[in-house]
């Protein structure tokens, strides 16, 4: 299904063929029904699931109100793969390891992937509604690194229709310099649909934004925020942060793994204390 899914998303980006609506509205099916699978094989995510595949099948309409150009149309075909392979990534509920638990009930938690490798799973509670939330990860998130610590700045670089956007960021360097200065490009897609709401992202290439003198150019994705309201408290949202990152450079494994579960930890912590002001 995925294969067909991403040729009928491919063909759309070229030039002769981006006239053809039927095929739009063709390949907004596919992603649709790919979304559906996901919802029918998990009793945990799948109505979430489903409520992100109802918006989904909005896509049509929107490639329909504005001509995309080729290099558009692929950004917007990227996000929409790194939002189907998160869902597949968090749909499947075996073999996760407890990373870390905090006192709070923050946890952590871990699995390997054959084609993606090690990604790590972070499940909290915070206690604002989901707007609240959803406005300073999406609206205001270049803002991050006025309230985040490990990162010195998050910048778009352009936004392509109503859900996606390309964006540079720059990690600090951990403590002590172990891991040194990385950032990264990467293509964000959000959809929301009534209370449940999926910030997707990956890494990609944008012309504009060349690797840069002191940084390392690390690689993320595919990675996913999940937002929904706590069952039976909608004044608190549950996130759900699926993090999967390269980071390039010559690091041990267990260097790796710590740093980005602590860094996990640490922006839940951070986005409290930002949501609380």
């Amino acid at each position: 299904m995925l294969p067909a899914t991403s040729k009928l998303c491919a063909a759309i980006s070229y030039r002769h063929l981006r006239n053809m609506t039927g095929l739009r509205r063709q390949a907004a099916v596919a992603i649709s029904q790919e979304l559906s699978r996901l919802a029918s094989h998990s009793p945990g995510p799948s109505t979430w699931i489903h409520q992100v595949r109802r918006r989904s099948s909005l896509l049509s309409s929107r490639l329909e109100e504005k001509p995309f150009s080729e290099v558009e149309m692929s950004y917007i075909k990227q996000g929409e793969e790194a939002l189907q392979k998160s869902l597949r990534i968090l749909e499947d509920q075996d073999d996760w390891k407890t990373e870390t638990v905090a006192g709070n009930g923050d946890k952590v938690l871990s699995k390997v992937l054959p084609d993606v490798g090690k990604v790590f799973r972070l499940e909290v509670v915070v206690d604002q509604p989901l707007d609240t939330v959803y406005g300073e990860l999406v609206d205001n998130m270049e803002q991050m690194g006025d309230w985040n610590p490990n990162v010195k700045e998050v910048r778009i670089l352009e936004k392509i229709g109503k859900d996606t956007v390309i964006t540079h960021e720059k990690a600090a360097a951990t403590p002590g310099n172990i891991v040194g200065p990385r950032d990264f490009v990467s293509v964000r897609c959000a959809k929301r649909r009534g209370s449940t709401c999926v910030l997707a992202g990956m890494s990609t290439t944008y012309g504009a934004m060349p690797e840069q003198e002191g940084f390392i150019r690390a690689e993320n994705g595919p990675t996913c925020m999940v937002l929904r309201p706590l069952p039976g408290s909608p004044s608190q949202t549950r996130l759900t942060w699926l993090l999967s990152i390269d980071l390039k450079g010559w690091l041990p494994k267990t260097i790796i793994n710590q740093v980005l579960s602590q860094t996990q930890v640490d922006f839940a912590k951070h986005l409290r204390q930002r949501l609380a002001r």
